[in-house]
């Protein structure tokens, strides 16, 4: 189907603002336009609303980092959920994400968890994946502060989609329950080639350019392209990881390798939900206000994650 109208309306009209593509400049000015084109641009009428939020910090592989807290109507207890934000590990943090977190905690039913991590390139690989493990295994050992029952779950979108994947692995290996993880159009195979990553290469609003842009900067000095914690697709034995959700878009370069990380999910024995929106773009998680598809999308989505943390 095409590009919902509402998205593409939005896509032109940012090609006619004539803003520069982001890979031609510096991570500090990507960082400066996500924010303005997220946070920036909402509304108070468009906060989704939650029961509560509150900000904190929790500790990270090498330091406490900043975390929002946000809590559902009612009276719990409440599954856990540690959300991390996507922006490429580069760009991105509890702002630009704020609504996304929002909507997760009102659609699963469950205290949502927000954790910045470490940005590249001053932090490049793996200190967002340290970070995340990190952070996600003190929030395991805290729940009673958070949702107050035994559930948790892992949720992220893009490249916090990987790092929730990433940390899915790390706290199996573990031994850390884990009820359910909601991976929203993940990056989860660095070098991977995926016809996707050519028909969506350009023109909606994740380019391909972006991504190496992403990439160079968060893992260029790292050799190996297919170690799991950059690449979970490629994880050592993906059997006993908790069932997800996994969502991808039509219209998204990143599409092929979410769909192919249910497979792999699937062909391991675990329960994994795909759901591939069609119409929708990357980003598309964070664009319910000003498209009614895309908040159908969201809440049908976040829903079915809630059914699965509640088993």
């Amino acid at each position: 189907m095409p590009v919902d109208p509402h998205i593409a309306a939005m896509l032109t009209m940012m090609e006619q603002a004539g803003l520069p593509p982001m890979y031609e400049g510096t991570p500090e000015a990507g960082r400066a336009l996500y924010l303005a084109l997220t946070h920036g641009a909402r509304t108070p009428e468009q906060l989704v609303p939650v029961g509560g939020t509150e900000d904190r910090a929790v500790p990270g592989a090498e330091g406490d980092l900043k975390a929002r807290v946000y809590r559902p109507d009612g009276d719990g207890p409440f599954p856990t959920v540690v959300f991390f934000h996507g922006g490429g590990w580069v760009i991105g943090d509890l702002d630009t994400h704020d609504n996304m977190a929002r909507n997760v905690c009102r659609g699963s039913g469950a205290v949502v968890v927000a954790v910045d991590y470490r940005l590249a390139p001053e932090h490049p690989f793996p200190a967002a994946a340290e970070d995340a493990v990190a952070a996600a295994r003190w929030i395991a050992a805290h729940l009673d502060e958070f949702g107050g029952d035994q559930r948790l779950g892992l949720a992220g979108d893009s490249a916090g989609g990987n790092l929730a994947a990433v940390v899915a692995q790390a706290l199996h290996d573990d031994g850390t329950p884990l009820a359910a993880q909601f991976l929203i159009y993940p990056a989860v195979d660095a070098e991977g080639e995926y016809p996707s990553r050519i028909e969506n290469a350009t023109g909606y609003f994740l380019e391909k350019d972006t991504m190496d842009w992403f990439y160079g900067h968060y893992a260029e000095g790292w050799d190996d392209a297919m170690d799991p914690r950059l690449s979970p697709l490629h994880g050592a034995d993906l059997a006993g990881l908790p069932p997800a959700v996994v969502v991808t878009a039509e219209y998204d370069p990143l599409r092929d390798e979410g769909e192919a990380y249910g497979e792999a999910l699937r062909g391991a024995g675990v329960t994994a939900d795909v759901r591939r929106y069609d119409g929708m773009i990357h980003g598309f998680f964070d664009m319910g206000t000003i498209s009614p598809a895309a908040q159908s999308a969201i809440d049908e989505s976040s829903a079915r994650f809630g059914e699965l943390l509640r088993g």
